[in-house]
């Protein structure tokens, strides 16, 4: 029982704080007025995905099998997020060099090109992917978005390693 309420609250905190990002980001989305670029939205939707996959492990009994699809599924997302984050990092440090126009419409994207396409251009950037309209103590949301997906992989790892270990003893 011990291991279960472990689990449990490993995974409501893992919602709770991926839930919570969301909202800072919003908050500060509205508060200076900034318009997100296609890459923020990915990231978003992003922990939004990790957000929903602590709530799914919440409700199961775990064992090896829930374990191990919890490990896959939270690093599995959370390495997409690091990709996307970190591409966003480089794009606005001048690591990559992308068209200065404002870019295409998330809706538009998805709507008028095949779904590969579609992707490929998200994952480009736009120029206004390359500004930074908003940071913290020197850091930027794109950056923060990277130390989120990295607490969330190592939470992951953690967790499997620590429930696994618990439970052979």
């Amino acid at each position: 029982m011990k291991n279960l309420t472990s689990f449990s609250k490993v995974n409501l905190f893992g919602a709770i704080l991926s839930f919570i990002m969301i909202g800072v980001a919003l908050l500060i989305q509205l508060f200076y007025k900034l318009e997100p670029c296609p890459l923020c939205i990915t990231q978003r939707i992003i922990f939004i995905i990790i957000g929903f996959i602590f709530i799914f492990f919440l409700f199961l009994k775990h064992n090896f099998l829930t374990r191990i699809s919890h490990l896959l599924m939270l690093a599995t997302a959370s390495v997409a997020g690091l990709t996307f984050s970190g591409r966003h990092i480089m794009i606005q440090e001048k690591w990559i060099t992308v068209p200065a126009e404002c870019g295409i419409d998330l809706d538009y994207m998805f709507e008028n090109f095949p779904l590969t396409q579609a992707i490929n251009l998200l994952f480009r950037g736009t120029g206004d992917c390359s500004n930074i309209d908003w940071s913290f103590i020197g850091v930027t949301l794109p950056q923060f978005a990277l130390m989120g997906y990295l607490f969330f992989l190592t939470m992951a790892i953690i967790t499997f390693l620590k429930i696994k270990k618990i439970e052979h003893t």
